[in-house]
This record gives C-alpha cells, sequence and structure tokens, in this order.
C-alpha cells in the first residue's frame, strides 16, 4: 500500500504539481485504509464512485491550492447533494439532499475530493458516538474505547490517517472533545465565521461547522477554504484574512488565562500533569499565566441543557413522517403518524432531549427557564469578554478524561453533558475554541489542551498552538504505536 495519505498537504502538494501522482492515486489509497480500518466504523456511507470520477476530472485542472486532490470526510449532519445524509439517524436513512451546504460548495471550489460521511452521535446528541443509528465508532488508539463524540467518526478518521481533514460540527464540544480522545487538532470557529447552511440544526445559536486536522497548520488551511459570509446565513460574517499568517511567531510576552474552573478536583491527575507542563514551557518563554474567575462557567452544563434541548425540540419538530425521512407506515390516522413515526425513528437520547425541550418551552416555562437561562448566558459571555481586556488567550484542558470504555454509562443521561463540561462554555459565549494534543496517559491515550481565543481571534491561537506543537513534537499516528518523540 503507497502511503502518500501520510505526508503532509504541501509534500502531497509538491507531488501533485511535478506529475508524479494525481488525486486518483490518493483516492486509491484512501479506500484501501477505509477497507483496512473497517472494524472502526467511522463512516456510514462511503462515495467511491463519485469520489473516483471526481479525482479523474481533477487530473486535468491546475493544480491550484494546497487543498486540491486532497481526501476529505464529512460528518453525517452536513447534507451533500445526492450523497445520503442521515445524521446517524434511522430518521433520515434514506434521506438524499438535493443540494449542498455551503461549506461543501467551498471544499468542492478548493478542490476536495469527499470520500464519505462520518459517523456521529444521533442528530449530534451524545458525546461519545455511541448513540448513532449506525453503531458506535471505535478509538483508534484502543479500540475497545470510546473516540468521543458528536464528530466521534470524523475524530476517528483523521487520527487514524484515513483522510488528512475532516469537518465536523460542534454544539457543546462536539468537535474538540473527540479531537482530544483521538488526538488530532479540532477547532470550533466563532459563532458565525462558518456558515450553518447545510447544518442539520441541533441548537441554532450553538452550532457551528469546523475543521479536524492531523496538525495546527492543516486546521487553518481548512478554514482558509471554508469560512466566509453566506447569503443563506444571515448569522455568517465576513472574513479577509489568512489564518496562517501567525504560524510559526513568536509567542514571547503573550498573556494567558486560566480559569479557575479548568483545574477543579473534577479533572483527571494526567490531564492536569500535561497542562502543568504547557504551562512550564508557556513560562520558560516569557509568557505570562494567571488564574481568573469566570461568571456562571460552573452554570454552563445546566444552562446548556435548557438552551439546547429547547432548541433542539423546535429544529427537530420538522421531522413529522410527512415531508421526508422516515415515515411510518398504514397509520390510523395524522396522530398516529406523527406518534409512530418520532417513537421508531428516534432513539431514545433523541426523544428524551426533544421531551425535556418541548417541557422547557410550554407556556410558562419559556419565561422561567429559556429566557432567564439567555439572560444567564449573556452574562457569563460578557464575563468572558471582560477576560479579553487583559489577555491574548484563555488556556485548560479540553475534557476532564482521557477516553473511556465503550459502553460505560451510556443509559446514564447526565452523562453526555457533563463529558462536555468544559467545552459548553465555549458555545455559551461564541467563542472561538480549538483542541490541541499535548501528550500521552501511562497507558498511551491522547490528551488535549483546550485553547480559547476572544470573538475571531482565531489567528492568534493557531500561533500559540503551532509554538506548542513544535515545542511538545508528538508522534500522533497511532498506526505507529503513538509513542510521544520526547
Amino acid at each position: 500500500m503507497s502511503k502518500y495519505l501520510d505526508l503532509s498537504l504541501q509534500e502531497i502538494n509538491k507531488l501533485l504539481v511535478n506529475k508524479e501522482i494525481t488525486p486518483k492515486d490518493l483516492v486509491i489509497e484512501c479506500f484501501e485504509r477505509i477497507e483496512s480500518n473497517k472494524d472502526l466504523n467511522g463512516f456510514i456511507t462511503l462515495n467511491k464512485e463519485a469520489a473516483l470520477k471526481r479525482a479523474d476530472e481533477l487530473a486535468n485542472k491546475e493544480v491550484n491550492s494546497l487543498t486540491f486532490g486532497i481526501p476529505i470526510a464529512i460528518k453525517d449532519n452536513i447534507v451533500t447533494k445526492d450523497l445520503r445524509t442521515t445524521a446517524g439517524s434511522k430518521m433520515l436513512e434514506n434521506f438524499e439532499p438535493i443540494y449542498d451546504a455551503d461549506v461543501i460548495d467551498k471544499i468542492n471550489e478548493a478542490g476536495m475530493i469527499i470520500v464519505g460521511k462520518a459517523n456521529m452521535d444521533e442528530f449530534a446528541m451524545g458525546s461519545s458516538t455511541q448513540t448513532s443509528f449506525y453503531g458506535p465508532t471505535k478509538n483508534p488508539w484502543n479500540k475497545s474505547l470510546v473516540p468521543g463524540g458528536s464528530s466521534g467518526g470524523s475524530a476517528a478518521i483523521v487520527s487514524s490517517r484515513i483522510t488528512p481533514l475532516a469537518l465536523g460540527s460542534d454544539t457543546g464540544g462536539s468537535i474538540r472533545q473527540p479531537s482530544s480522545f483521538c488526538g488530532i487538532v479540532g477547532l470550533k470557529p466563532t459563532y458565525g465565521r462558518v456558515s450553518r447552511y447545510g447544518l442539520i440544526a441541533f441548537a441554532s445559536s450553538l452550532d457551528q461547522i469546523g475543521p479536524m486536522t492531523r496538525n495546527v497548520y492543516e486546521n487553518a488551511i481548512v478554514l482558509n477554504t471554508i469560512c466566509g459570509k453566506s447569503k443563506n446565513d444571515l448569522t455568517s460574517c465576513e472574513t479577509n484574512e489568512d489564518f496562517t499568517r501567525l504560524i510559526g511567531k513568536d509567542i514571547t510576552k503573550m498573556k494567558i488565562a486560566i480559569p479557575k474552573f479548568y483545574v477543579n478536583e473534577a479533572i483527571d491527575t494526567e490531564i492536569k500533569e500535561k497542562l502543568n507542563n504547557v504551562i512550564e514551557i508557556l513560562k520558560k518563554n516569557d509568557c505570562i499565566i494567571d488564574y481568573v474567575d469566570i461568571k456562571y462557567i460552573d452554570k454552563a452544563v445546566p444552562l446548556y441543557q435548557i438552551i439546547a434541548m429547547g432548541e433542539a425540540s423546535s429544529n427537530l419538530a420538522r421531522f413529522d413522517g410527512i415531508r421526508y425521512g422516515y415515515s411510518y407506515e398504514n397509520p390510523k390516522d395524522i396522530n398516529d403518524l406523527y406518534l409512530k413515526t418520532r417513537k421508531n425513528g428516534f432513539g431514545n437520547e433523541v426523544k428524551r432531549r426533544i421531551m425535556i425541550g418541548s417541557y422547557l418551552l410550554s407556556g410558562k416555562n419559556a419565561t422561567t427557564y429559556y429566557n432567564k437561562a439567555l439572560a444567564i448566558r449573556d452574562d457569563m459571555r460578557n464575563s468572558f469578554l471582560d477576560v479579553f481586556k487583559n489577555y491574548d488567550l484563555i488556556i485548560g484542558p479540553t475534557a476532564t478524561t482521557k477516553a473511556y470504555p465503550l459502553g460505560q454509562d451510556l443509559d446514564d443521561a447526565v452523562k453526555a453533558f457533563m463529558d462536555d463540561i468544559l467545552t459548553i462554555p465555549v458555545n455559551m459565549a461564541g467563542l472561538p475554541g480549538m483542541n490541541l494534543p499535548i501528550g500521552f496517559s501511562k497507558d498511551h491515550l491522547p490528551i488535549g489542551m483546550q485553547i480559547i481565543g476572544a470573538p475571531f481571534a482565531e489567528a492568534k491561537m493557531y500561533q500559540l498552538a503551532s509554538f506548542l506543537e513544535k515545542e511538545l513534537n508528538l508522534d500522533l499516528n497511532p498506526n505507529l504505536g503513538g509513542e510521544a518523540n520526547e
């Protein structure tokens, strides 16, 4: 088997420019790797025939970007024209969209090749990729463990070197937490940085699409590709910057804050040790490190439960068995159609969240719970913004634990939220957040650190992340044993 997909984007690009390989060589190698990693269950739907056709078309075109000809996996809640998009649910088992999401248009324009749709927690509701109707994804570092979620398929695919790039979505940590568990770089952009048009909505005020990659530079390259204002998404913003521009720049005197909540007793001791190692590296490079308080950060989970589940119950009301998706056959009447379609089409986690969300939005409850949660959320955001008046970035652990066993606490309705206790505040405040691998546990499981920026400060985040990536020099390929180059 060839090893082109183990090379950097720059190295692959040079081979393509010099006509030493073609995009088809990359696609063929990608599907060989998919076949040899079937047990990961990283994909729900493959796109082999169309990918090979696309590679043949690109062979006659000029190589005009680093992403040209590169295979990419797409989380299965991002719609792709004529390619099945299920959101990990029986409800959309046979759904083939008639249009592409905005990010898919941008990916196609950049010459990337979509090889398949990545597995995920059903409708992005979960943090382990175990609620998928299509079975759980496994962690490439240890296949008895979860990869995290909800973008667990995308994380596992990139981590195992099946594709160099993937897209995920992040509502409360769904890019960053699986990136931590699988040892890759994952970014949730600032809310509005990337168009949500064509993303199957979970909680519209929190959702963001973001890149998941092997390293920091490639992450910035993908963000360059997918961001920008769209006429289809009124929350999207114009972007006129190169996110790679600060990579490699000096970080001396950078002021960094650590929320005290992010070093509490719930954090695994090995994760704290790796974070402390990073802090020492930063101090040696004359960075200023301070511990700070952020208002209501410890209340982020209940706030998320109210806001996200309320919005989810509204968004998922469209799946009624009438317009598209699964429909219960032979109903007695319209009420029976609605009831049986939703009963049989949704999994238990989704049904639980819809019921809670519907309760929260019913009658006076909307004022009592939802509106109050929005007000507290604004206070939390303002507290974050106050910190950024004095500091360049915020850092802390991405997750409280390392990857845990498949099936563990699967029926625990609270665990999925607690897995994201450190990532949820970022979504609540609409800020950019990134996972950066910073080391391994004693049993060689990846440990991640979260870098949080002020609104639209992604370039500064990449500056710090690239410095630490170079300093730590980790070997993040699970196929090679996952030892650190320390």
